[in-house]
């Protein structure tokens, strides 16, 4: 079942940081000494007649102090990333009890959950469709064309309602002459439990378990 309700919201971001191999410095200085070890050979089994040209050394010298200048910058924009990851991480850790703006799946627990509709341009006509944790639809009832919040009670069309779990919302809707129209997503609110660095990106643990990255939190607002 659907009905009309109020809330608010503020806007918040958050983008993620990057990394790079941690063993390419190893394999340049085994490759390295090898490289020295074969240049003193060399040196010291050349015919003294006919001695190698010394600008051949200082070329492959050249080339490897190159590369292990690559190397060395490379491992200080890995450290730069790291030192920034760790400041995103601390400047989330106060999302932790917020509730996070999202269109993921988000638990029932037999209590109205707030939804807000994104109508989609040229819409005429839509609808309110609920998803349970297997993607599977439980319930979709007619709304307004409008972006006013609704609450979704758990309660099917048949007056059944819904078991307690994971569920997530969508809009539907047609324009001019009831072409249907591409589907528009419609958030809710949860309660941020966690925030983890994944790879390269932060992410964000709802109540409930499910993962997000941060960068789709859309608004944060206090924890009710």
């Amino acid at each position: 079942m659907i009905s009309p309700t109020l809330s608010s919201s503020a806007t918040a971001s958050v983008s993620g940081a990057t990394a790079s191999s941690p063993q390419a410095k190893a394999v340049l200085s085994s490759d390295f000494e090898t490289f020295i070890k074969m240049l003193t050979t060399q040196a010291k089994y050349q015919d003294p007649l006919e001695p190698l040209d010394s600008s051949e050394y200082a070329a492959q010298l050249a080339q490897f102090s190159m590369v292990e200048q690559q190397v060395l910058s490379n491992d200080l924009l890995t450290a730069l990333a790291t030192q920034l990851s760790s400041g995103n991480m601390g400047q989330m850790a106060g999302w932790i009890g917020m509730e996070g703006r999202t269109s993921a799946a988000v638990p029932f627990d037999n209590t109205p959950i707030t939804v807000l509709p994104t109508p989609p341009v040229g819409a005429q006509a839509m609808e309110l469709v609920v998803y349970d944790s297997q993607g599977r639809e439980v319930d979709r009832g007619a709304l307004p064309v409008s972006s006013d919040p609704v609450l979704w009670a758990g309660v099917q069309q048949n007056g059944q309602a819904v078991t307690p779990g994971l569920y997530r919302f969508e809009i539907e809707a047609t324009g001019v002459n009831g072409i249907a129209l591409p589907s528009s997503r419609a958030d809710t609110y949860a309660r941020i439990v966690e925030v983890q660095n994944i790879g390269n990106e932060a992410q964000v643990i709802f109540e409930g378990g499910t993962a997000v990255a941060a960068h789709e939190i859309t608004a944060l607002r206090a924890g009710s």
